[in-house]
Parts: C-alpha cells; sequence; structure tokens
C-alpha cells in the first residue's frame, strides 16, 4: 500500500520526501521493522517511541512517522523533520529524507498510528460486526459470555479479552485489556478471513485515553459501571469518567448504544452520542429489564423482559452482566427466545466466582475482584447464597498501581467478612509491606481485630485454608485468571487454583 493513502488521516504537520513509496508494514516496535516498514514512534507512558527511531532507520524502515517535542503554532513548521531529538539514547538527529527515508511529523502520535494501521489493514472492523464494553466490572465476563453466546448459536466469532485473544477457536495470548491499534487491526484481519462475522472487544478507559480504538468501527457499545480504579493513571475520577463516556461520544450514527441506567453515570455515557440509545436496568424501567426471583450456590433464577431463565452463574452482578449481553444481542438482531436459552447454558468466565470445593466442607472461591465495588459484589452473593457459612476473605492490592483504593478495600473487608488474610497480590516495584500498611489505615479497631496480615500469598491462603472452621466459605479475591505474580520485575508462575488443589488434596491425605 502507498505511504500517502496510509497516512491520509494522520493530522500530517509536515512531510520530508516521496510519499507514493510502497509500505509493507506499519508497527510501533522498532525491534518488528523490516526493510519497506512505516515506523510509528509512539511517545507512551512508559517509554517513547522516538528513542529507538535511529534502530528502526537501522532495521531499514522506509518512513518514519513522529510527534516532535513541540508542535509549532500553525502547524507547518517546515524544519520539524530535523529536529534533533535531544532525549533520544544515542542523542542524534532524524534525517530529513536522508537514507531514502521519508520522515512525517504529525499532531499526534498516538492517533497517527491507530489511522496508520486502520488503513493499511483496508478498515477491517467496518467488515466486522464488532462489539465493544467499557466500564470497571464486568467486562471480561460480558465479552467472554457474548463470545461463547454467539459461537453456541452457529456464529463464528473473535474475541479481544483481558484474558486471551481468540480467532474463532485459536487463542491467541494478551497482554494489556486494550491492545495496541496495530495488534487491533491485524486481528481484526485474521478474524476476517477465518470467517468471523461477530467480534467482541474490552475497552479500557486507558486505551480509549491512549487512542488505541481510534478509527474503529463499532456496531453496538456497551456500559456495564464506573467505580474506583485506575486513579494512578487518571489522576481524578472526573477524568476516568470522561474517558469512558469518550467511547461513546465517538460512536457514529449506524451504532448502537447500551447502557446501564441503575449506574448513577450510565444516563451520561449517552448525553452526546450520535448512536441510537438502549437501556438496561435490573431496578427501574427501562429497554430491557431484570429481576431475580431466586438465587443459591447452584445459579439464579431471572426473569429477563417478562420471561424466566435459570443461569449457573450467580451474584446480582452476573444479572447485570447477563442482562447487558442479552441487550446487545436484541440490538445484534438475534432471536430473543434463542439467546435465552443460550444463556441459560453458559458458565461463567475463567477467575470469575470459580469454585473449589474441599474436604471439612470447605469451598474457595477464586474471583478477580480488584476494586472496592467488585471485592463488595462478590463479598455480597457469597454471604447470600450461603448466609450461615462461615465468610472468610483473603485480598491484596497491586503496586505501582492506585494507592486510594486500598484502605477502601480494608473497609469492603471488614464490612463483610468473618476473618480477614491481608497478603500481597502483583507488588511490582513497591514494598509489599508499604502496600499492606495501605491496606491496614482502612481497617478499624475491630476490623483489625479479625485480619491477619502474611506477606508470602501462597502461604496465606494455605493459612486462611488450613484455620478455616468447617464448612467455610473461602474468597482468595485479585487474581482470579491470572497465572502469575508480578514482584519486582520478575513474573512468576502463580495459579491458585493449582495452589488450593494442592492444599486440599495435602489435607485430605492427613485426614
Amino acid at each position: 500500500m502507498k505511504l500517502g493513502d496510509i497516512i491520509k488521516k494522520c493530522d500530517v504537520l509536515d512531510i520530508q520526501g516521496p510519499a507514493d513509496k510502497e509500505i509493507t508494514l506499519v508497527t510501533n516496535d522498532s525491534r518488528k521493522v523490516v526493510p519497506g516498514s512505516l515506523f510509528v514512534a509512539v511517545n507512551g507512558c512508559g517509554a517513547d517511541g522516538r528513542a529507538w527511531i535511529g534502530k528502526a532507520i537501522e532495521n531499514g524502515a522506509s518512513a518514519i512517522m513522529y510527534e516532535p517535542y513541540e508542535v509549532p503554532a500553525g502547524g507547518n513548521d517546515t524544519s520539524g523533520a530535523t529536529l534533533a531529538l535531544t532525549n533520544r539514547s544515542d542523542g542524534g538527529a532524524i534525517p530529513a529524507g536522508g537514507n531514502d527515508v521519508t520522515v512525517i511529523t504529525v499532531s499526534s502520535s498516538r492517533r497517527a498510528v491507530a489511522m496508520a494501521a486502520d488503513s493499511f489493514y483496508g478498515h477491517p472492523s467496518g467488515k466486522i460486526k464488532l462489539v465493544g464494553i467499557t466500564g470497571t466490572n464486568g467486562k471480561t465476563t460480558t465479552v467472554t459470555l457474548l463470545y461463547r453466546l454467539f459461537r453456541s448459536m452457529g456464529y463464528e466469532c473473535g474475541l479481544l479479552s483481558t484474558i486471551a485473544n481468540y480467532v474463532g477457536s485459536q487463542k491467541l495470548e494478551t497482554a494489556n485489556t486494550t491492545s495496541d491499534p496495530v495488534t487491533i487491526n491485524s486481528l481484526l484481519v485474521k478474524m476476517i478471513e477465518a470467517g468471523c462475522e461477530y467480534c467482541f472487544m474490552e475497552v479500557s478507559s486507558i486505551g480509549v485515553e491512549q487512542e488505541r480504538v481510534s478509527g474503529l468501527e463499532f456496531k453496538v457499545g456497551i456500559f456495564s459501571n464506573l467505580t474506583h480504579d485506575h486513579l494512578d493513571y487518571h489522576g481524578t475520577f472526573a477524568e476516568y469518567l470522561r474517558c469512558k463516556k469518550l467511547f461513546f461520544d465517538r460512536l457514529g450514527p449506524e451504532a448502537t448504544a447500551i447502557t446501564n441506567i441503575d449506574d448513577k453515570h450510565g444516563e451520561v455515557m449517552l448525553q452526546n452520542t450520535a448512536a441510537h440509545k438502549l437501556t438496561y436496568s435490573c431496578r427501574t424501567a427501562a429497554d430491557h429489564c431484570c429481576r431475580i426471583l431466586e438465587q443459591s450456590f447452584e445459579g439464579m433464577l431471572l426473569k429477563i423482559d417478562g420471561t424466566e431463565m435459570w443461569t449457573r452463574l450467580i451474584g446480582e452482578h452476573n444479572a447485570y452482566n447477563l442482562l447487558a449481553i442479552y441487550s446487545a444481542a436484541m440490538a445484534l438482531g438475534a432471536d430473543k427466545e434463542e439467546v435465552l436459552l443460550a444463556l441459560s447454558k453458559l458458565e461463567s468466565a475463567p477467575g470469575r466466582l470459580e469454585t473449589i470445593h474441599g474436604p471439612r466442607g470447605l469451598c474457595a472461591v477464586i474471583d478477580y475482584a480488584h476494586t472496592p465495588d467488585a471485592l463488595e459484589n462478590v463479598l455480597r452473593t457469597l454471604r447470600n447464597v450461603a448466609p450461615k457459612n462461615n465468610l472468610v476473605c483473603l485480598f491484596g492490592c497491586g503496586g505501582d498501581r492506585d494507592r486510594t483504593k486500598r484502605p477502601e478495600m480494608a473497609a469492603v473487608a471488614e464490612k463483610w467478612a468473618d476473618k480477614i488474610f491481608v497478603t500481597s497480590d502483583n507488588s511490582r516495584t513497591e514494598k509489599t509491606e508499604d502496600i499492606l500498611e495501605d491496606i491496614r489505615r482502612g481497617f478499624t479497631p475491630a476490623g483489625l481485630a479479625k485480619a491477619i496480615f502474611i506477606a508470602d500469598r501462597k502461604e496465606a491462603i494455605r493459612t486462611a485454608l488450613m484455620l478455616s472452621p468447617d464448612g467455610s466459605t473461602i474468597l482468595l479475591a485479585g487474581k482470579g485468571h491470572e497465572t502469575y505474580q508480578i514482584i519486582g520485575t520478575e513474573k512468576r508462575h502463580f495459579d491458585e487454583k493449582e495452589i488450593v488443589t494442592e492444599i486440599f488434596k495435602q489435607c485430605s491425605i492427613t485426614l
């Protein structure tokens, strides 16, 4: 594809060198550059791609696109392409068309890479029914179950999620909730080539703010809820809200925006969208409604739009997830009875209220809950379905992330649990002891009296299972589907299902 065609929507400030050359690859990773590539030097949060321009040229890049450190007034500085990048590791300058390299400056490198990838791959999002969901909690469960639902109804589908990416039945590992634009568009192409009619995608607030979903054409956008999270990145809750809302502001008139109006921010998401609007609720009148009629550890009896259905999922938060899924299916033109029947057969996403039964009537529940709201949802659910059981909560908080939610997590655990074990999560480069101290500040004296602090997570799990009274329900919160723990900069294998199974087996042998 010609370079000039690729960069048409990239808000180009200046171009030095020919634009009629053939480009064989668009990438924002200098390590992937091959002769004929367009390298987009994205200035991100943790790293500045402009530092790797020299390496991209060494690897044979035909064109370089970058955002200057200072965009000149009027945006027409012809010397921009020869700007010396003083922050580059080698202290060098970008050649202006030298060595047959075309140099392009743009107003936003993040948006430019998204628009370039969209053009290079032929706007694949317009050739598949792309469904995106954003919100603090429920994204992974909703997209995963939508993917399973439509596959069970005979459609080939793709999935872009926190847990994994899928092209049809082929599983591909994922590193972020919302991947970079080049990865997203390349995966959409693979889905189309594999015959996929639908793609279900998690859309994070950070992904929206960093322009990772710019240029994508969504058929349906869903809002689940908005609670405390990611303030380490966004700074304020207002900015977090703005980034979520921006996803809906950018939906086109051919799309459908679906929102949870039981969340106080639900109506806000629809204020400026050009999309068709739909609402869902478990409490009040809406376009789609749900009521919980019965629930136990085995599942729930729901009434959705006047029709009763049984689901294996439990908890009010899952009633909302299922209603969001149902609402999206209706917006996509699916048959109501077929959808409700298929929903009744679905099981939860990995690491979401997964239960492991052990000796002495113990039940370990593994869940990804890592925000105050998510933790409260899960603990309240477990308390409601097993009110007579002793309820134990084990949790930690991630390092190098939002510190303000740590004492809030403690307050939630104190409110609902009979016994609490506070331990590590992904401590990253923070000291685990400092994280535990932040959590400790959220407990009252009564809460501290029922809390045990054990920094080593495996030892904390072992202690919680061993010391819990017969018939206890033990929630292991925060890790969910993750099979690793990040300590310092090291990523270590850590699978809670394996650990719990091993401990229960040892207990059984001892008994």
